[in-house]
């Protein structure tokens, strides 16, 4: 990165810039961490004493894995309110009109913001794709050991659709000992049930990820006759469903990682599960939220460059408004896309698309 920033040849004022910019936004983001950490431990300093939580498992375990998290989600408020607080800054000193004054154009005066965002898209995506998965993985143990929270990772009905015509019934699957109370495959021709297989205690086996079970028996349906068939062999049989699928489904995308999840996200496809765009969204958003950082700022630095009557406050106050309804529109359309009335890629992408429109026209607005 630093080898980046040479070839980049930054002279003073982009340095200048560089270090308002990302020195605000670093004191926001460490500011606004000691408040919600403060908070979050009032809040929850019960739950602690209760679970027998160690200082240790506390700190290293829940607020280490915790901060992340909370950093990458208001990213881009902060940065949308660094780039407006310092600018406007800029503005009402006059510093902006002495840059443009001296020759150096409007666009050329953008070009060390959009360094700056580039820096904590990096961080962002790095945080999205590889660091908050894990530290997700390690928050939620914690909170499921000390807090009570999560005992179960599974549903206790589980119902998947392994290929077309093909579903399988999991009832009271342990996560410890990886058994199922009930576990059953149903197969269909068109909306008729043709076939089950069932059986009770049913254990899957991590290493070879086949599910084994003690004796199981099997149904076959012609027209109204059924053909009941019981086994005392063993069961052993090998199904396009490991363990890990059968998670609650927040809590397991939140803690893959981006290759695991554009792998987990084929498997799903395969088997034509409903759930896909659920999923799609998770990892369209993993890339799409640390863009906007690049729209956010063009749109703060666009707003903020000129002198208005209300000063600083004015352009905070309108900043955060469209901060917020980006927000806003973001939950909006990733609704529409779980109801499968959008593709999860325009929902995800489509509020950048927007705001990037609204910040090329206050960008063409702006004093120049």
């Amino acid at each position: 990165m630093i080898r980046l920033l040479k070839k980049l040849k930054l002279q003073i004022i982009d340095r200048y810039i560089m270090r308002r910019f990302l020195g605000t936004y670093l004191f926001a983001i460490g500011l606004i961490i000691m408040i919600v950490v403060i908070f979050d431990a009032a809040e929850k300093i019960d739950d602690f004493l209760e679970g027998h939580a160690p200082v240790s498992a506390i700190l290293l375990d829940y607020y280490v894995n915790f901060i992340p998290y909370f950093i990458n989600q208001f990213s881009g408020l902060f940065t949308f309110i660094a780039v407006i607080f310092f600018t406007s800054k800029m503005a009402y000193d006059t510093e902006i009109i002495a840059i443009l004054s001296s020759g150096v154009s409007f666009r050329r005066l953008m070009w060390p913001y959009f360094v700056s965002a580039l820096l904590i898209t990096a961080l962002s995506l790095s945080l999205n794709l590889f660091l908050i998965p894990e530290a997700n993985a390690r928050r939620l143990a914690f909170e499921a050991k000390y807090m009570g929270k999560h005992k179960s990772a599974y549903e206790p009905h589980i119902y998947r659709q392994l290929e077309p015509g093909t579903f399988v019934y999991i009832r009271g699957f342990q996560d410890k000992s990886k058994v199922a109370e009930y576990f059953a495959i149903e197969s269909y021709d068109g909306g008729n049930i043709v076939s089950t297989l069932e059986a009770q205690n049913v254990r899957f086996d991590t290493v070879t990820g086949r599910w084994k079970a003690s004796k199981y028996f099997t149904r076959h349906y012609e027209g109204e006759r059924e053909i009941l068939t019981k086994y005392t062999t063993p069961l052993d049989t090998s199904i396009n469903l490991i363990a890990d699928e059968l998670g609650r489904t927040q809590n397991l995308v939140q803690t893959m990682n981006s290759v695991r999840l554009r792998r987990f996200i084929r498997q799903q496809q395969a088997k034509g599960s409903d759930m896909v765009p659920i999923f799609q969204i998770e990892a369209y958003s993993r890339w799409a939220y640390p863009i906007s950082t690049f729209v956010l700022t063009l749109i703060g630095v666009s707003l903020s460059s000129r002198k208005v009557r209300g000063g600083t406050g004015l352009h905070i106050g309108v900043g955060i408004t469209l901060c917020f309804t980006y927000i806003v529109l973001m939950r909006f359309t990733g609704e529409f896309a779980k109801g499968g009335m959008m593709p999860p890629v325009v929902a995800v992408w489509l509020p950048n698309v927007i705001y990037a429109a609204i910040g090329v026209y206050l960008y063409r607005q702006a004093p120049k």
